[in-house]
């Protein structure tokens, strides 16, 4: 484990910002009405962004709030009137784009339930998740129509099929039809704090993906680790605390905006104090890019960027200086290929960031170093999941906002975030924010009580491995309104989830003296081999830090006397690529020389028994579509290798 590595980031406030912090969740709440219509309702929602669309060599396409409630309204009506009611589950399966946010705002304010599905999903994808759910409409696209109509037959709860662009003609429903007839304005739902709002699955990285049934309050419990993965988000630090009565409540009726609008010109605030620009290529069909990306940029009345496409590193660069971006989440995988693309990208682009988070695997010290000397910002790496998400993370604040806790209130423009009620004690600058330890998960955020446990469910001491686990009320004994409702319609695999009031995450980590948990892996991918227990993310990290990896993932591979050994899959850079093609005739010796070269690499930085004795090459890693690696396939290749082995 890394020995305590620390960024100049500033003070450790952590343990202060737990004991001060306490939910607050009210009765009655709708993640449609904080995200969208509150905003609709002000003054300037003609002109305040929502989304923003990149449009490749041409200026983007801007969406004000008023446009996104009008169209959502209108949208709301249209499935009312095909049919869709409360609890119905609506399949939204597009990309990032404007319809996709009316897509989620209309079904979420129906009182419906938003069922994100990946425009990358197959035909079989589809179809399991379609008949699993029973859902009774979808809304898709030309990208996913095709694969959608190919399984509808087998779908036998599929009633409604809506299409945009190329994709209507093949509907039962064209949106723009429905839309262009349907009303402007719509009554939302009064849905309670506990009612279900997104079914979405898990990504299957362990087994068959598994339906996560999210209430509305779970909005309510990322907005911790959303402010302080992004240092705020923004929001001009102050000593103030705003008084509680000037925190305007949620707005309730009827949205009343869309008229008169269509001639307006939105534009995009330029106080650069105020004014926070998100984006991330995660997808809106998936936890990172729904719960951490979307619907939290909505929520506080900012901009996000919605990018229709094929991620590229140099593409990257250009939406984040095109469009200004001061926030963003990029997952490792991105961020590695954007290192080894762009070495030094201040050189070549003009950046903005003022807050950078990363989540899915471990990003490690070298692409920390890099985010913080050449993007110019300290990367917040956050761990969570698709059933309880935002838990545990790092919040380097290169500057200290005052910590507010009313989460069920909603900021004005320009205020600081709500995060508790008032009066919680932490005022002025330095109150706020722990620094990062590259590689490390973090700790748990304000409201969330996080450790690690073994498998009968008591705490392990620090420095010993466990699970990592959260449980369901904070430290004062609150409940933490982060929590899924449940897996539909499986309650035994709810049950077995939990020890007692612990959610079991299913994650290995250590937790060090100071409280921080440093990851090793997915239980099913800690393994043993000559009886010492590996965790592949150390090995992957160390792997990533030679100039011939783009990427790799580390696998036991069976082995008769030791049970199992150390096996690296390895992605090389493009450089290492081109010079692997001219060894004509000599590629065995070229990969030879690598591969020693790799292994005294790790030999050098771990303990001798963390080297990977094999390693191959491969073109690309197996990906889940949220850009996790599935070991879980390659140690099953391994497994059936063996098996072939000994019966040859």
């Amino acid at each position: 484990m890394p020995q305590r590595p620390v960024s100049d980031s500033g003070d450790d406030h952590h343990d202060a910002m737990q004991q001060a912090f306490r939910w607050q969740v009210p009765a009655r709440f709708n993640m449609a009405e904080v995200c969208s219509r509150r905003w609709a309702q002000a003054p300037d929602a003609i002109e305040k962004i929502a989304i923003i669309e990149h449009v490749a060599g041409a200026a983007p396409r801007l969406h004000s709030y008023a446009a996104l409630q009008a169209a959502a309204n209108r949208l709301s009506n249209a499935l009312a009137k095909v049919g869709v009611r409360r609890d119905d589950r609506v399949a939204i399966v597009m990309p990032q784009r404007f319809e996709t946010a009316v897509a989620y705002i209309a079904v979420l304010q129906l009182g419906a339930i938003a069922m994100p599905l990946s425009q990358l999903f197959g035909p079989e994808a589809l179809e399991y998740r379609i008949n699993d759910a029973g859902a009774l409409a979808a809304i898709c696209d030309e990208a996913s129509m095709e694969a959608l109509l190919s399984v509808r037959g087998s779908c036998p709860t599929l009633a409604v099929v809506i299409g945009l662009g190329q994709g209507a003609a093949r509907a039962d429903h064209d949106w723009q039809t429905l839309l262009a007839t349907a009303a402007d304005t719509f009554d939302a739902a009064d849905t309670a704090a506990d009612d279900p709002a997104v079914l979405i699955y898990t990504s299957g990285t362990t087994g068959p993906p598994k339906g996560a049934l999210i209430p509305h309050r779970a909005l309510i419990g990322n907005l911790p680790g959303f402010v302080c993965s992004q240092n705020w988000f923004g929001f001009e630090p102050t000593a103030e605390t705003l008084p509680p009565d000037e925190t305007p409540a949620p707005a309730r009726g009827r949205a009343g905006m869309g008229a008169g609008t269509s001639g307006a010109t939105p534009s995009l605030p330029s106080d650069p104090k105020t004014q926070s620009i998100f984006w991330s290529p995660a997808d809106w069909a998936w936890t990172g890019g729904l719960m951490d990306a979307l619907l939290p940029t909505l929520y506080f009345g900012r901009p996000i960027v919605a990018f229709n496409g094929r991620f590229s590193p140099e593409l990257a660069f250009q939406i984040l200086e095109q469009h200004r971006v001061t926030h963003s989440f990029l997952f490792p995988t991105a961020l590695k290929a954007m290192m080894k693309a762009v070495p030094h990208p201040r050189r070549q682009h003009t950046l903005h960031l003022q807050g950078l988070m990363s989540a899915g695997e471990a990003v490690g010290d070298a692409v920390f170093a890099w985010c913080r000397d050449e993007l110019g910002v300290i990367v917040n790496e956050m761990f969570g999941q698709t059933e309880v998400n935002y838990i545990v993370g790092n919040c380097a604040m290169n500057v200290a906002p005052t910590l507010r806790t009313d989460v069920a209130a909603l900021p004005p423009e320009g205020a600081q975030p709500a995060l508790g009620r008032p009066g919680g004690g932490l005022t002025g600058r330095g109150a706020v924010g722990w620094p990062a330890r590259p590689g490390s998960m973090g700790r748990g955020y304000p409201g969330h009580l996080v450790t690690v446990i073994d498998d009968e469910g008591a705490e392990v001491p620090p420095g010993e491995p466990g699970e990592v686990a959260i449980r369901r009320t904070d430290i004062h004994g609150d409940p933490d309104p982060i929590f899924f409702l449940g897996y539909w319609n499986n309650a035994a695999a709810t049950r077995a989830k939990f020890s007692g009031d612990w959610w079991r995450t299913g994650d290995m980590a250590v937790r060090d003296a100071d409280g921080y948990l440093w990851y090793h892996g997915r239980a099913d991918d800690v393994f043993k081999a000559a009886g010492y227990r590996i965790g592949p993310g150390e090995i992957e990290n160390c792997l990533v830090k030679h100039p011939a990896v783009a990427n790799c993932a580390v696998v036991p591979k069976p082995d008769a006397a030791r049970g199992a050994v150390v096996k690296a899959y390895v992605v090389l850079t493009p450089e290492f690529v081109a010079a692997r093609a001219h060894q004509t005739g000599a590629e065995g010796r070229f990969d030879q020389e690598l591969i020693a070269a790799l292994q005294e690499h790790v030999k050098g930085q771990l303990a001798p028994y963390e080297y990977p004795k094999e390693i191959e090459f491969i073109d690309q890693l197996p990906m889940t579509t949220t850009g996790k690696v599935q070991r879980r396939v390659l140690r099953l290749q391994e497994e059936e290798r063996a098996r072939a082995t000994r019966l040859d």
